[in-house]
Order: structure tokens, then sequence, then C-alpha cells
């Protein structure tokens, strides 16, 4: 399946886990999918982020590595 075609998806920060990538550009963060029952995954975000924020995810398929 083409992750292309599917819709976006609300994902909800639940917990900020810290900064990440070479020069600290990205956070990653924890996000509970906010259609399906308690699915969370990690995800890294770029920008400025805090928990109870909403992300649209293009494709939830992909998850972020843990950091180091």
């Amino acid at each position: 399946s083409d992750t292309m075609d599917a819709p976006p998806k609300l994902a909800k920060v639940t917990k900020v886990l810290g900064r990440t990538g070479s020069q600290g550009q990205a956070i990653q963060v924890r996000v509970e999918f906010l259609d399906e029952t308690q699915r969370s995954i990690l995800r890294n975000v770029k920008g400025p982020v805090r928990v109870g924020d909403i992300l649209v995810l293009m494709e939830s398929e992909r998850e972020a590595r843990r950091m180091r």
C-alpha cells in the first residue's frame, strides 16, 4: 500500500523526549493517534512543540528510532 494515498492522521503529543539530530534540530516526541485506541509511536518533530500539541502526520507508518 502506498502511504501517500492515506489521509493525514491527527496525533497528540503525550511526551517530549528531547532533542535529536546532528545539530539538535529535531525534537523526539511520543504521539498518540486520536482515531485509534491508544496507539502511540515515536516521531521526530521540527520546530517548537510541547505536550498537548496536535500533529498532522502525512504518514503514520514510519517510526523514529530511539535516541541514544
